[in-house]
């Protein structure tokens, strides 16, 4: 039986893949309940209740009523929109939608400065620990490793490369930077295409190359080739479950937290 003091959490797409995953995360944490349902104006279920006896709703105010967070895997232009009722509302916010630009990023911190907000490319709790174990192995191999990433996910993924495969690649810039004395970023040495006469590798270059097709919830693997040898270090997914646990975890924790940009290290003691 739901408990009526749990905190109530509003779930964008709740009839979605990753929304149904979340609402059965929720079932199994105690703090949370589920209790507002939010989808795209149009779907065949809104108006319909839920077997929580929720209603579902097109309009993000009356989804968020009587909730204190917010999980949302959906688009850049729908996440914003549920930000702007989200903060009108005062309620917390855990977003794991990607394909932002640098404006749709700036707008999130934004919304930050109004309500605790807790962006993540991926919500996996080994996902996180490869970007630690990436960073590190950057530093500790220096300017000795070329660093390329692979990445593959389902045909219907908007964006690429993945939202995980630029946090990848930023670890291996943090890294690399580290070894060398001095910041360095992704944007200034990624490389996304390589075809045609492309020249000799640059040194510092980090590649991502991306596939699509299937149901493949995601996999990545990051190389550090060296002369003679090389490590690679991979996460593949089977399931969107485990996705849907982090979420919910970092709901939990965000809830009653003072307004701010959260990164999901800080919940997961990476930090």
């Amino acid at each position: 039986m739901t408990d009526s003091n749990a905190t109530g959490v509003m779930v964008v797409g709740a009839e979605g893949r990753m929304g149904l995953e979340i609402r059965a995360a929720l079932a199994s944490e105690p703090s949370l309940r589920f209790a507002g349902a939010l989808e795209r104006p149009g779907h065949d279920a809104v108006g319909q209740t839920l077997a929580d006896g929720i209603t579902l709703h097109d309009d993000p105010k009356r989804a968020l009523e009587g909730c204190s967070v917010a999980i949302d895997f959906s688009v850049p232009a729908s996440t914003l929109a549920n930000l702007r009722a989200a903060a009108d509302a005062g309620v917390s916010y855990v977003a794991g939608t990607t394909g932002f630009d640098e404006e749709g990023m700036a707008e999130i911190a934004r919304f930050a400065e109004e309500i605790p907000v807790l962006h993540a490319p991926n919500f996996s709790v080994s996902v996180n620990v490869l970007g630690h174990l990436v960073r590190e192995a950057a530093r500790l191999l220096g300017d000795g490793y070329d660093a390329e990433l692979f990445e593959l996910h389902h045909g219907q993924k908007r964006d690429a490369p993945s939202g995980t495969a630029l946090f990848l690649g930023e670890a291996v810039a943090e890294g690399q930077g580290l070894a060398a004395g001095k910041k360095r970023s992704l944007r200034d040495h990624v490389v996304l295409e390589r075809a045609g006469e492309t020249g000799a590798r640059p040194r510092d270059a980090i590649g991502i190359q991306t596939l699509r097709g299937g149901d493949n919830p995601g996999e990545h693997t990051i190389y550090f080739i060296g002369q003679g040898e090389r490590i690679e270090l991979s996460h593949r997914s089977a399931t969107r479950g485990h996705f849907a646990v982090g979420a919910v975890r970092a709901a939990a924790w965000v809830v009653g937290r003072e307004p701010g940009l959260y990164r999901i290290e800080q919940v997961l003691g990476l930090d």
